[in-house]
């Protein structure tokens, strides 16, 4: 047959073989043939041995359409593709490949997972095609610049409530840090960067968008008009005590290193949440403690400069004064103040006019006047004015007329007819 007097060979062999049969034809010297192909006389001499032996075919490698010695196992591969199936069918490829390292303890290449799901005709997660973007470079140092944003998913994919990821990524070195909460607003905002400061420090400046949270959306007052002051949220007052700087953003691109963090733990974290059986806001932020050092350690860059920007926290009790919802209310003359539609009435005398109510993230509240605490209590029973009661009013009697025929009546009446009778002409 035509097919078996065919040769398979690459052009490295070509060449080879070219030059091994100059020197079976004594056209030149087996060295001079070693040092063309860069090998050793030895190893010359052996080629031409197994060519002499058997023909052309020698020249090709002896252990091609043999199955590898460093193949994996017919039962490994056929274990794999089943937890594919049963579990990762929607994990990428590489995630695919980590879990079942981290998990099952199975070791596999990417490209050998790809191959063997392209053969059995299982479909997998591909990456999509990127848009353009224009680079734009990482800051020098640690601290330097954070990223905050919350993003609302089904992240336990039905078995819990809908929540918020509060999601914070350093722009030098995409470390990781945030929290679930049931919302988005200004107390987990306060109580993610609590617990930001507490495990980094204070950074130099953050990036968010115009959220509400994050930015008033109010018209200036009169007073901030004459102060050439803009009105501040709540998040904005707090971080401006911090001396932090807020950076907003005027489109999600622009803080795109956020939003790619939040597209790949909608792919990553919420697969493994599903694999941990997470129901819970409580249960996905213990599960958080484990999950964001793993991913840190994978994902996280070398920042350019190896200074860390963070400035120390401050004690405990002076940021729960700083992270807290303010409010200024005036004192009435009976030493009281109204807050949220409740009288609270001071224990003690106090000179101050206005005093600040801070709600703390513990729940907790405090009145303040300089900065120091005042003793107050809850007024539950508010006494009110006993109304008068309603006294019965007699009906006015109506003035007595006379009838048309009484003799006063008639009296009148002909007085009247006299006075306007006419003249009567002489």
């Amino acid at each position: 047959m035509a097919e078996k007097d065919m040769i398979t060979m690459s052009r490295k062999e070509a060449k080879r073989l070219h030059i091994i049969h100059q020197a079976l034809d004594e056209r030149i010297t087996q060295t001079e043939a070693a040092s063309l192909m860069g090998l050793s006389d030895r190893q010359i001499r052996r080629m031409i041995k197994r060519i002499r032996k058997a023909g052309d075919e020698g020249i090709c490698h002896q252990s091609r359409g043999k199955p590898s010695n460093h193949r994996i196992h017919r039962k490994v591969k056929e274990k794999t593709l089943r937890l594919f199936r049963e579990d990762y069918k929607d994990f990428n490829l590489t995630h695919a490949t980590e879990q079942l390292l981290e998990t099952h303890g199975i070791t596999i290449n990417r490209e050998t997972l790809r191959l063997w799901l392209t053969a059995a005709d299982i479909p997998f997660k591909k990456r999509r095609a990127r848009k353009h973007r224009r680079w734009r470079a990482r800051k020098a140092h640690f601290g330097e610049l954070v990223q905050i944003d919350g993003s609302h998913h089904d992240w336990f994919e039905g078995r819990g409530p809908v929540c918020v990821f509060m999601g914070y990524i350093d722009d030098a070195t995409s470390t990781v840090h945030g929290l679930f909460f049931a919302y988005e607003g200004t107390i987990p905002a306060m109580e993610s960067m609590k617990r930001y400061i507490k495990r980094f420090g204070i950074p130099q400046s953050v990036y968010l968008d115009k959220h509400s949270t994050y930015k008033a959306q109010s018209e200036p007052t009169i007073e901030e008009q004459l102060a050439g002051q803009q009105p501040m949220s709540q998040f904005e007052r707090s971080m401006a005590q911090l001396e932090i700087e807020v950076i907003h953003a005027n489109s999600p691109q622009a803080k795109g290193r956020v939003e790619r963090l939040f597209r790949t733990l909608q792919d990553r974290m919420v697969k493994e949440m599903r694999l941990a059986g997470i129901k819970s806001i409580d249960e996905a932020n213990e599960f958080l403690k484990m999950f964001l050092p793993k991913f840190n350690r994978k994902f996280k860059k070398p920042a350019a400069s190896k200074a860390d920007l963070h400035r120390p926290a401050p004690h405990c009790r002076e940021l729960d004064r700083i992270l807290c919802i303010k409010e200024e209310r005036t004192v009435r003359n009976d030493f009281t103040v109204i807050h949220n539609s409740t009288l609270y009435q001071i224990e003690k005398a106090t000179r101050a006019k206005k005093v600040v109510i801070e709600e703390r993230l513990d729940g907790t509240l405090h009145i303040t006047y300089n900065g120091h605490d005042l003793e107050y209590q809850e007024i539950t029973a508010v006494p009110t004015k006993e109304k008068p009661k309603s006294l019965r009013l007699e009906p006015a009697r109506q003035p007595w007329l006379p009838p048309a025929n009484h003799p006063w009546r008639k009296s009148v009446l002909s007085k009247r007819r006299t006075r306007v009778q006419p003249a009567v002409a002489p």
